[in-house]
């Protein structure tokens, strides 16, 4: 099976970095992106991806990843589910294994 994806947008937040209880380091990040199409009233829609980074990625993307920046992403997609209140939610967030900035 295969979940890849590739996206890009512009940076909505700067990511911040922490270390895991074993010391991993983990950032998450919010990304925008433009929908290649308008809308009836001539206007784009923009989707925001949550985007999770580890270790080096993590680090790179924290020091170079300002809000408005242009980057593309490579990953995989990962999907989780939860109970709340008797019902089930389902969360989607994509797992950065490349990040490369847009100049």
């Amino acid at each position: 099976m295969l979940t890849s994806c590739m996206i890009v947008g512009r940076v909505k937040e700067t990511p911040e970095v922490r270390t895991t209880s074993k010391g991993t380091t983990v950032a998450h990040m919010l990304l925008d992106v433009e929908r290649p199409f308008r809308n009836e009233d001539g206007t784009l829609t923009t989707d925001t991806f949550k985007i999770v980074l580890w270790r080096g990625i993590a680090e790179e993307c924290a020091e170079h990843c300002t809000p408005g920046s242009m980057i593309a992403v490579r990953g995989r997609l990962q999907s989780t589910a939860y109970e709340k209140e008797g019902s089930i939610w389902y969360n989607c967030e994509i797992i950065a294994e490349k990040v490369v900035h847009i100049r």
